[in-house]
């Protein structure tokens, strides 16, 4: 058992902060409209998933998709405490990336002919 001076890290000590965002100033917007928001992507997620287990395709790469463009959003505008691990590098490293992704399988998910037509 590591002793408290010999320099075993608390929970509490640990900082979580993404480093990228260090300099950017807080989100305008309430911590509960930031929470709110990114409920709404993983809930977006988790209906897309709903629809992939139930195979329809591209109902889930179109919610998929959408939940990204959304990401991207909530990115820009949330504070990376409350994004947590969807805050991987800069903001708006983050939110080109998944806007692009997200408009990438929205449009390839609407463009492919369904099967039958």
């Amino acid at each position: 058992m590591a002793s408290e001076k010999g320099g075993a890290h608390r929970a509490k000590d640990l900082n979580l902060d993404n480093p990228h965002d260090v300099k950017l100033r807080p989100s305008r917007l309430p911590a509960g409209v930031q929470w709110v928001a990114v409920g709404l992507f993983v809930a977006g997620v988790a209906l897309s998933a709903v629809f992939a287990i139930s195979a329809h395709w591209r109902r889930a790469t179109v919610i998929l998709g959408a939940s990204l463009l959304w990401l991207s959003l909530v990115r820009l505008t949330c504070d990376s405490r409350i994004v947590g691990v969807l805050a991987v590098r800069s903001r708006r490293f983050d939110a080109a990336y998944t806007a692009c992704l997200g408009a990438l399988m929205t449009f390839l998910a609407v463009s492919v002919d369904s099967l039958g037509s």
